[in-house]
Formats: structure tokens, C-alpha cells, sequence
């Protein structure tokens, strides 16, 4: 019997990356008191790089056996490294808000630790399924799952790009738990993030800054405060049923990053409660299908990459939203298949085709 993908995943999938576009294109209007020239190269970035171009990877990831992805697994991740390395590069990386992250394509900007995401997810499923499989001690895949978490996290920092970070380590961590890592390890985990969190934010002055506005943002209404009180007035301003598609008015006078990290904002002052809990159910259903799939993949190394894909981008969007309505601190957090980001929406749907990959090696 010939493999095939799960439809109700592509159908998921499908309507979100299309509601995606369509939000973004309300979204990103404000764009053009910049000048035509801004919306038309974000909207082409977005279509072409990201929902074209993302698609046709998806089309091909699809594609791939598995065994090819296990194989591969470190080249992929050696190649995320090396390019995410770029972006201090004279003349090659770009820096924007004190922040080196991009790599200069020419015609658009491209944020390498995207593709590091995959490369990392692959790399340590393949290395807990490989010690699965000669039955070594769940303690032994730690070893080098922690290896490869700190030089990631050093590149990371540098840059620096704590939210990213975040995701990958809740990522692992989801592969070590259904890999058998036990809850006293977890504690240990946990507390040894929380000391690093704690660490970081006694250095950089911002990241504690996300924590104190989260307690009480009037305190700073006008600075680090702005952030959270405007996008939860734009959520609110949204009621039962919306302003209507176009209408937000916070987009174009106080809302900050309206495209790209406060554009749940947008879309629930447009939208309304009843639009905000559609969107909610459709990503959700995107989680719980690919939790369903990582639970019944037939092979362990597709079984751990799919929970690492689908926790790595169910912490994105729930962190995101939560964040637009006053539930956790502030972060840089876009929301998957709908941010402004080329690179990043493209990245999201090869994401999503080798889950569909996995897909493939579920018994039905």
C-alpha cells in the first residue's frame, strides 16, 4: 500500500498559511507611510520568498524518506551553524536594533537561525534514536544533546536571539521527555534554565525589563510598558465580532511591530472574539494533529521530530498570542504562518513538509 500524507494536517496547514496572507496584507498597510516601495518589497518577500517558495519546499520535503533526513541529520545542522556563524561577516551579515541576525541576499534579508531550527530538531532525534535503538541509557543521549544545545545557544546569544533560543531548548526538551528522561532530571533542567534566564537577565538590562513591564506595565507606560498596553487595547478594542478586515486602528497609530510580532493585535481588533477563537482552534488543531501523528509514527526517529517540530511551533504561537493579551512577558516572538518574514514563513512550511514526511510512516 502506497504511503500517503495526512490530509486533515495539509487542510490545517493550508487554511492557516492562507488566513496568514490575508492578515498580514491588513497588517501590513502602515508600511506605506514609508513609501510604496516598503509594502510592495514585504509583500513580495512574504508571497514570493515565503508562501511560494515555502510551498514548493513543503512540496519537496514531502518527498524525502526519512532515512534521508536521519542520515543527513548533522551535515544540515553543521550547515545551519556555519550559516547562522555568518551573520558577523563583514559585509555579509545585517544588523538592525543592535541585533545581528540577517544575512544580505541582495533582493531580501534571510535569518539563518531559522534553518538551524531544522537542523537542530533533526540532529537530536536522531541522536536520541540512535541510542534508543542500541539500547544505551537515556543519560547517554543527554551528554550530547547538551553539546550541541550549548554551541547553539552561544551562536544564539551572541547575536543575541534569546526568544529563538527558548524555542529550541522547549523543542529538545520534549524529545528528551518522550526519549524516557525522568522528572528528577527534568527538575534539574528546568532549574538550570531558570539560573541561566536569571544569569542573562542581570547582564542585559532589556530581557529583565520583559519581566518587570509583564507585572505592571503602567509603570512605564510610555517606554517598555508601550508594547503590551497597546496591543491588549487592540485586542479589546476588537469585542464580540471586530471592526471589520482593514478597519484596525491601532495598526496605523500606536501599535508597534503591527506586522510582524503584534499582529494577533491586528487581527483580534479586526476580527473580534469570535475571529480570535477561530484562529486559536485552527492552530490548535495544528498541535493536537501532529501530536496525534508523533504518537503513532512507526519509526522513533520520525516520532521525535515531529514532537520537536510541533512543540518548537506550538510554543511560538502560544507564546505569541499570549503575549498580545497580558499573559506572559513580552518577547520577540512572531507568530507562525502569519508574521511579516519571509524567511521565517518559508522556513515554517519546510517545517510542516517534513512533518507531513513523518506523516507518511503513520499505521492507519
Amino acid at each position: 500500500m502506497r504511503a500517503s500524507i495526512d490530509r486533515t494536517l495539509v487542510a490545517l496547514i493550508a487554511v492557516i498559511a492562507t488566513l496568514g496572507v490575508i492578515v498580514f496584507f491588513s497588517a501590513a498597510l502602515p508600511l506605506l507611510v514609508e513609501g510604496p516601495r516598503a509594502f510592495t518589497s514585504a509583500l513580495i518577500s512574504q508571497l514570493g520568498l515565503g508562501l511560494v517558495g515555502g510551498s514548493v519546499a513543503a512540496y519537496m520535503l514531502v518527498r524525502v524518506p526519512l532515512s534521508v533526513y536521519r542520515t543527513y541529520a548533522p551535515h544540515i545542522f553543521v550547515a545551519g551553524i556555519v550559516l547562522t556563524a555568518l551573520v558577523f561577516a563583514p559585509y555579509i551579515g545585517v544588523s538592525a536594533n543592535g541585533a545581528s541576525r540577517w544575512i544580505d541576499l541582495g533582493f531580501t534579508t534571510f535569518q539563518p537561525s531559522e534553518f538551524l531550527k531544522i537542523g537542530y530538531i533533526l540532529l537530536v532525534a536522531a541522536i536520541l534514536a540512535r541510542g534508543k535503538e542500541l539500547g544505551a541509557d537515556y543519560r547517554r543521549g543527554v551528554i550530547p544533546v547538551a553539546a550541541v544545545s550549548i554551541l547553539v545557544a552561544v551562536l544564539l546569544l551572541l547575536q543575541p536571539d534569546t526568544d529563538t533560543l527558548v524555542l529550541m531548548l522547549a523543542a529538545s526538551g520534549a524529545m528528551l521527555f518522550a526519549s524516557g528522561l525522568s522528572y528528577r532530571d527534568i527538575g534539574i533542567g528546568i532549574a538550570i534554565v531558570v539560573l541561566g534566564v536569571a544569569i542573562l537577565a542581570s547582564q542585559r538590562p532589556y530581557l529583565l525589563d520583559r519581566f518587570t513591564t509583564y507585572w505592571n506595565p503602567s509603570n512605564d507606560p510610555q517606554g517598555a510598558g508601550y508594547h503590551v498596553i497597546q496591543s491588549t487595547l487592540a485586542v479589546g478594542a476588537g469585542e464580540a465580532f471586530g471592526r471589520g478586515y482593514g478597519l484596525s486602528v491601532q495598526k496605523f497609530t500606536h501599535l508597534p511591530e503591527a506586522s510582524s510580532d503584534a499582529i494577533f493585535a491586528v487581527y483580534a481588533e479586526e476580527f473580534g472574539f469570535i475571529g480570535s477563537i477561530l484562529l486559536v482552534a485552527l492552530m490548535s488543531g495544528f498541535i493536537l494533529r501532529g501530536l496525534w501523528l508523533a504518537a503513532r509514527a512507526q519509526e522513533l526517529f520520525g516520532a521525535l521530530t515531529a514532537l520537536g517540530i510541533v512543540t518548537l511551533l506550538g510554543s511560538q504561537m502560544l507564546l505569541n498570542i499570549a503575549a498580545m493579551i497580558g499573559l506572559v512577558p513580552v518577547g520577540g516572538f512572531p507568530l507562525p504562518f502569519v508574521s511579516q518574514g519571509g524567511s521565517a514563513l518559508f522556513m515554517t512550511l519546510a517545517l510542516s513538509g517534513i512533518l507531513l514526511a513523518v506523516s507518511k510512516t503513520v499505521r492507519r
